[in-house]
């Protein structure tokens, strides 16, 4: 092996890399804001966190700069960022009042995240492309970020026990094996029907009319779908037809 190919091996590529660097500052933000009691300002962070996690990955492929170090890193990030950050906002905007039983759920949340990056970077190279196995943590990440949105909105305080009940169930589909689409086989070089186009517009006006309400409705509708999915059974056909997934900067 020549000296110049064990050196760009030994590199790194510098655009994914620092959309997931950016991801990692929104997630410790978020923490940071979160642990001040800034719950509107900790949210906010966490879906950023979660545009960047999309980016990096998106940006790893279209530049063919797919990694092991990659995916490693982007896991590491998503630790803090899908894993321990929203755990401590939960637990700082709902959780305390239990004390004990509060602090408790807010771990499983991070133990869950956890246990969801370690399985999906053992089993990286088959991983379908089509759906998750199991709730992938910014998934989890974004209901809690959007619930907070979406009582600091409406005026009203969350009910600690109903988010302790929440907070267990999202700890669970994050280990369990609940499909939940992916959408990384999604070619967006490809022509798409005319109608996909009015549909993103109509949802990104209502997101800008009321970001909220809509955001929570569909974080809360995509986690719901996983569930009726794994009830039904409709996804077994397509992952058998489905190829192995292949590493890059996108650890859910």
């Amino acid at each position: 092996m020549s000296k110049v190919n064990s050196v760009r091996e030994r590199g790194i590529y510098i655009l994914p890399s620092l959309f997931t660097t950016a991801g990692l500052f929104a997630g410790f933000y978020a923490l940071i804001a979160a642990v001040q009691g800034r719950f509107e300002l900790a949210a906010w962070a966490l879906i950023a966190a979660a545009i960047f996690d999309i980016l990096d990955g998106r940006v790893a492929r279209l530049l063919h700069a797919e990694s092991d170090f990659g995916a490693q890193y982007d896991s590491m990030c998503d630790m803090l960022s899908f894993g321990i950050a929203p755990a401590v906002l939960m637990y700082m905007w709902a959780l305390a009042p239990l004390h004990k039983a509060g602090w408790m759920a807010a771990f499983l949340l991070a133990a869950g995240a956890a246990l969801r990056l370690a399985r999906f970077n053992v089993q990286l190279d088959t991983q379908s492309k089509k759906f998750f196995n199991g709730l992938p943590t910014p998934g989890s990440a974004m209901l809690i970020a959007t619930a907070v949105l979406f009582h600091e909105d409406a005026g009203f305080d969350p009910i600690p026990w109903l988010w302790f009940a929440i907070s267990v169930s999202l700890a669970w589909l994050m280990v369990s094996n609940v499909p939940f689409f992916a959408g990384k086989d999604v070619d967006l070089k490809q022509r798409k029907p005319a109608i996909l186009l009015l549909i993103m517009l109509v949802v990104i006006a209502f997101v800008m009319v009321n970001p909220h309400t809509f955001l929570f409705v569909l974080v809360l509708a995509y986690c719901i779908h996983g569930v009726l999915l794994g009830i039904t059974g409709r996804h077994k056909k397509e992952i058998q037809h489905d190829e192995p997934d292949t590493p890059d900067n996108e650890a859910p």
